[in-house]
């Protein structure tokens, strides 16, 4: 049986090795080849994370209004909370920061849904948003899409910021639309950030009660479900709205 040919290319590659030896240069191998993605190129975990860090910040800052567009979180607790909710969002639970007027609660809730903003999450997805504007939202005829889809998008949402907690009027459809909400993140272990003038319970060491607090003013089931996994963080100081001024 005859030998097989070689292909076209075979051949064309033979007489290239036969000039190359003629010419004393002998026997030439190929070399490795770097075809590895650099960090500035598609395919490298460094590329894809930037890209990820870039589309949730663009999503925060959507979602801040104008005044906290620079928030950063500088209180320590503040800042574990949300590297917890960077590892792992069902475990970082409610995050409740409490204290008076003009003393940087929302600064830092904006500043901690930066923080996991920048770090890249595979998905981020906000809502933010004031316990008067949710309630007017969630009201017979506060939205085109109903009330119904409104509660559940809240319910569902993976980050969302409950701000100034505890300024309405407690009635039936406040307390009820609240604790649904807080309910279903609390049972699904979706991560929430409340911001309230008022403490979660405001009962000294001998069990005194010095004030008003959230049980008041929304009931013992909610304020029984934030107890459970909230990190309380009490922030003080002066007005600084006044001193700004």
């Amino acid at each position: 049986m005859p030998d097989p040919k070689p292909l076209a290319s075979e051949a064309v590659m033979q007489r290239v090795q036969q000039m190359l030896e003629a010419r004393g240069l002998g026997h030439i191998t190929a070399g490795p080849i770097d075809d590895q993605p650099t960090p500035d190129e598609p395919g490298h975990p460094e590329y894809h994370h930037r890209q990820r860090a870039a589309i949730a910040v663009n999503r925060w800052k959507t979602a801040t209004p104008y005044r906290y567009q620079d928030a950063e979180p500088t209180h320590p607790e503040v800042t574990a909370w949300a590297d917890r909710a960077i590892r792992d969002p069902r475990t970082a639970g409610i995050l409740f920061l409490t204290g008076p007027f003009g003393t940087g609660k929302t600064h830092q809730a904006y500043g901690a849904l930066r923080r996991i903003a920048e770090a890249g999450p595979d998905r981020f997805e906000l809502i933010a948003v004031t316990a008067p504007d949710m309630y007017a939202l969630i009201r017979p005829g506060g939205s085109d899409r109903g009330a119904e889809y409104e509660i559940r998008r809240l319910m569902r949402v993976p980050l969302l910021l409950l701000d100034d907690l505890g300024t309405e009027k407690i009635s039936e459809f406040t307390e009820e639309a609240t604790y649904r909400v807080l309910n279903e993140r609390y049972n699904e272990c979706r991560p929430l950030i409340i911001t309230s003038n008022l403490p979660v319970d405001s009962l000294d060491r001998e069990g005194v009660k010095r004030g008003p607090d959230l049980h008041d003013q929304l009931g013992a089931r909610i304020t029984s479900r934030l107890a459970q996994t909230t990190t309380v963080v009490a922030l003080g100081g002066n007005d600084r709205r006044l001193g700004a001024a």
